[in-house]
């Protein structure tokens, strides 16, 4: 039964090569991967995912002993954390043990994940958090993404005397790329409010961890030896690669007493240092002495904030699902994609009973991916920075509207084309599609603590290694690019995307928590994954809510999406699904997907972690 949107409610509130790398591929080279990289286009930079699979494990013990899969699942009464690295896990796990909150526990963790996990986030990144506050019954979110200098103009990316866009590589590396960096504000802001640990506290494992040093995984070696162009600035190289100049070795162990004094003066001084001291004055001169300069300012760092925005929430198979709204275009896209399959399930006669899998299910593939496509639609046009752009949010997620996009889809065949859905607001012709190359390299953590909190946070550099510019340890994002390159159509109407000093690019990251009928948190779930994280979250979603398939069983089965320009499947998807999908008219591309899916679930009154199989990530809670 639908039940309508709620907005903030009541609440306070490739490279080819690399797309389909596996543990039997084999590179001479990283030369040969930087000469395949100069190759690519502007739009095939699109298609870049430097991400290569872990060893995938099973989710169930009982099928696979190893320790690797135990360590993903776990069952806790009182608190639970699940990251992306073991050693984050480990640091987020001892502040709940010592009765930290899930804010306390976070900050330990992204602390954590900036050393062992630099490809993927950091101190030089942003993110968004949604924060459940189990005192005062309130849901939060907050925006830490980073923003444009605002000497930047929407040609940052375009030349307009030959009105063309920038290459890929001439775009994301260097200092041309790096917005001011959010994530270390936004975790100062929700620590002030929901922590009780001390702030000084909470790094102490970090900082351990990279004066002693940790065993560089197998997954940090890969990405090492397969990311384009990570050797193009010094400080980078001398860091990830050996004397030889080859990739550091599997059980290498890499110190970084650089990242442990920016980590200890970060817990002695506070956050501000990060944005008024002589750390900011350092990054502001790395991107902009870069050969790719950037246009960052002393001003640009010292006003930018952290903010409260409304979280989107909807009420969808019975259950109120929420996530982060605009400048993310996760919740939104989320919550469209489920709401027109719940506008269809109305009208359904298929038996829930009988349901074993969207990879086994082609009639409720077919709604999912058709579904997928609206969204897509939509979100290509209208999601951009609401500080700059009205978004029309309750209008995209209003229950007759998504009913009415729903009758679009045909069971029995695809839709020969789709279109962003016409929506009464003023100056809709300033919302108009333009793609961005966002890509991969992102994290997600889950956290549950004592106290009933929960918080979902996605976090992000952009790219494998962001823009390869290192500052006292860390890494730069290189964020921009989210930003569409292209600032106007051929008409010259102006892109909702468009890059504008002090702008926030839109992202896809889509942490999101989701609550049952007495408005508890049951689920708190995300993932990294670039364009794909809403096609990895929605299908997960959409088969716990709508079927009640187990979390775990979902997370392991295979992946199936369309980003709005093509559907893509798991490659351990069955030949019977490809073609019955191809007879209804689509054209499936098969690539190996690495979500890094990171859920916590209420089940009989406890806690079940989940980490995906297809990373390195793992569970942990008591």
């Amino acid at each position: 039964m639908r039940h309508g949107l709620i907005v903030s409610c009541a609440l306070s509130v490739t490279l080819t090569v690399l797309l389909s790398c596996t543990d039997t591929l084999s590179i001479d080279s990283q030369q040969a991967g930087d000469a395949a990289a100069d190759k690519l286009t502007a739009q095939e930079g699109k298609d870049l995912a430097p991400e290569p699979a872990s060893k995938i494990v099973s989710l169930n013990k009982s099928k696979n002993s190893d320790a690797e899969s135990n360590n993903k699942i776990a069952l806790g009464e009182k608190f639970m954390a699940v990251t992306a690295n073991k050693h984050a896990t480990d640091a987020a796990y001892a502040i709940l043990a010592e009765g930290g909150t899930a804010i306390d526990a976070a900050v330990a963790a992204q602390a954590v994940l900036g050393l062992v996990e630099p490809q993927s986030s950091g101190l030089g990144g942003g993110g968004f958090i949604l924060y459940w506050d189990a005192k005062s019954q309130t849901l939060a979110s907050y925006d830490g993404r980073e923003t444009a200098p605002a000497a930047a103009d929407e040609n940052l990316f375009f030349n307009p005397d030959s009105e063309t866009p920038n290459g890929f590589f001439e775009a994301v590396i260097g200092g041309k790329s790096v917005g001011v960096p959010g994530i270390v504000r936004v975790l100062d802001k929700i620590h002030g409010r929901h922590g009780l640990a001390p702030w000084s506290s909470l790094f102490d494992n970090a900082i351990g961890l990279s004066k002693n040093g940790f065993a560089v995984s197998q997954r940090l070696n890969r990405l090492i030896t397969y990311v384009p162009k990570i050797n193009e600035r010094a400080e980078m190289a001398g860091y990830l690669f050996d004397q030889a100049g080859k990739p550091l070795a599997i059980g290498h162990i890499l110190k970084n007493p650089a990242y442990a004094k920016t980590l200890e003066d970060l817990a002695e001084q506070g956050a501000d240092i990060f944005y008024t001291g002589a750390l900011a004055d350092k990054m502001i001169a790395a991107s902009n002495n870069d050969k790719n300069p950037g246009q960052l300012s002393r001003q640009d760092f010292a006003q930018y904030q952290a903010k409260q925005r409304p979280a989107v929430c909807s009420e969808v198979f019975s259950y109120k699902v929420c996530g982060m709204g605009p400048p993310s275009s996760g919740g939104s896209t989320v919550l469209a994609i489920l709401g027109i399959l719940d506008s269809l399930e109305a009208n359904s006669s298929f038996n829930k009973a009988n349901y074993s899998g969207l990879e086994n299910e082609v009639s409720i593939a077919h709604q999912f991916i058709e579904a997928s496509r609206l969204a897509f639609a939509d979100r290509n046009t209208y999601i951009a920075d609401p500080d700059f752009v009205d978004v029309p949010i309750q209008a995209l997620l209003d229950a007759a509207y998504l009913s009415s996009r729903a009758q679009l889809i045909d069971p029995n065949r695809v839709m020969d084309s789709v279109q962003a859905g016409k929506l009464p607001i003023k100056n809709a012709n300033h919302f108009l599609v333009q793609s961005s190359p966002e890509l991969m390299s992102t994290t997600h953590v889950s956290i549950v603590d004592r106290y009933g909190n929960a918080l979902s946070m996605t976090s992000s550099i952009e790219t494998a290694f962001g823009s390869r510019l290192m500052v006292d340890g860390f890494i730069l994002n290189n964020q921009l690019t989210d930003f569409s390159f292209t600032p106007y159509l051929e008409d010259k109407t102006r892109i909702a995307n468009r890059v504008e000093g002090g702008k926030r690019p839109r992202s896809s990251m889509s942490p999101m928590i989701v609550f049952d009928q007495s408005d508890q948190p049951v689920l708190i779930i995300g993932s990294p994954g670039g364009k794909k994280i809403i096609g990895y979250v929605a299908r997960v979603l959409y088969e716990l809510l709508a079927f009640d398939r187990s979390v775990a069983e979902s997370i392991e089965s295979p992946h199936l999406f369309h980003m709005g320009s093509r559907l893509e499947l798991e490659d351990s998807s069955s030949e019977q699904l490809r073609e019955a999908l191809i007879a209804l008219g689509h054209k499936p591309s098969i690539k190996a997907q690495t979500s890094g899916l990171h859920a916590i679930y209420k089940q009989d009154g406890k806690w079940l972690g989940i980490a995906d199989p297809r990373r390195e990530g793992t569970a942990l809670g008591r």
